[in-house]
């Protein structure tokens, strides 16, 4: 006996979402597939919060930095990154979910979602044309930052502890590494 993974499209997702069948369940969809996320634990909750209001404040009009929302790619994908910095004006998302072309750049909090975030989110993000992703290691810790997209990956990998690093987005824009993780 063969088993086959029944697979989701964002409508489908929506619809099930909209029933309220989702509502008691941390999920999101990636390629098709429902997967659950684990809880927040106290560190990443911590640090995520406080690198949002840090992202901000360099953006401030340029760009709006989101926290722990959808975002809606081409592979029957809808996952909910850490931190999404995307185009403004905000009202344009009161019809739907940054698309690819909306995102500047995703960041994923790792601790116990490493292995996901640096294996099959990295390549949903890639396939969906996601330009530059960074996965801060709570483990570590590090940022990780992903760029030179290529069909499924990215070609160019960067871990820094320390220092300053500029989104392809934003070059004159120079954000503090350690303030990622540390408050």
């Amino acid at each position: 006996m063969t088993l086959t993974t029944a697979k989701w499209t964002i409508s489908e997702y929506h619809q099930l979402v909209e029933t309220g069948i989702l509502d008691d369940k941390r999920v999101e969809l990636l390629e098709g597939i429902i997967v659950d996320m684990p809880p927040e634990v106290i560190p990443h909750a911590v640090y995520c919060t406080e690198s949002v209001e840090y992202l901000s404040i360099l953006l401030a009009n340029r760009a709006k930095v989101r926290e722990g929302h959808p975002v809606t790619l081409p592979n029957n994908s809808e996952p909910e990154p850490d931190i999404a910095i995307v185009r403004t004006p905000s009202h344009q998302y009161l019809t739907h979910h940054p698309y690819p072309a909306d995102i500047f750049w995703l960041i994923e909090y790792a601790n116990t979602t490493l292995k996901k975030d640096l294996n099959d989110k990295k390549r949903v993000y890639a396939e969906a044309g996601i330009e530059e992703y960074w996965v801060v290691n709570l483990q570590t810790p590090e940022l990780i930052v992903f760029r030179d997209r290529a069909i499924d990956t990215y070609e160019s990998e960067t871990r820094l502890a320390t220092g300053n690093i500029s989104p392809l987005s934003f070059p004159d824009l120079q954000i503090n590494v350690s303030k990622l993780f540390t408050i």
